[in-house]
C-alpha cells in the first residue's frame, strides 16, 4: 500500500529509522527497518534535489535528527520512571519535554515542507503554553 505524505514527514521517518538502526541490536527487526528506510531512498533524493536551500536543508534535517534521538531518550527514560512507579517531579520533567519536543519537531517538519515545495502539509493546533 502506497500513501502519500509532505516531505517533512518521510525525513522525519527516515531519521527515526536510521535512529533505530543504531539502537536496535535484534536482528530480525533490523532487517525490517533497513527494509523500510531503503524503501524511502528513492523519495529522500528527489526531496534534497529539490530544497531550495542546501545549507537550511542540511541545518534542518541535522536539527530534526537531534529533536527525534532526544525525544527517544526521553521516552526511554519516562519508560524506566513507569516500570518502577516512580512518578516524582523527574517523570513530570521528562514528561513536559515530551510535547516541547514534539513541537519542535513539528515546526522542522515544516520547515523541510517549506524549503523543499512539500505540495502536501501537516497542519498542527495547539494551545500555547
Amino acid at each position: 500500500m502506497k500513501i502519500e505524505v509532505s516531505n517533512g514527514e518521510i525525513l522525519d521517518k527516515v531519521s527515526i529509522l536510521e535512529i533505530k538502526l543504531e539502537r536496535i541490536k535484534d536482528v530480525e527487526k533490523l532487517r525490517n527497518i533497513r527494509n523500510e528506510r531503503d524503501a524511502l531512498e528513492d523519495a529522500v533524493q528527489l526531496i534534497a534535489a529539490a530544497s531550495k536551500s542546501a545549507e537550511k536543508y542540511s541545518a534542518a534535517l541535522v536539527a530534526l535528527r537531534s529533536t527525534n534521538e532526544a525525544l527517544w531518550d526521553v521516552e526511554d527514560a519516562l519508560r524506566l520512571k513507569e516500570k518502577v512507579k516512580d512518578f516524582g517531579s523527574t517523570f513530570v520533567d521528562l514528561s513536559r519535554k515530551v510535547y516541547v519536543l514534539n513541537d519542535r519537531r513539528a515546526g522542522l517538519k515544516s520547515t523541510i515542507n517549506n524549503l523543499t515545495g512539500s505540495s502536501l502539509r501537516e497542519e498542527k493546533s495547539y494551545e500555547a503554553y
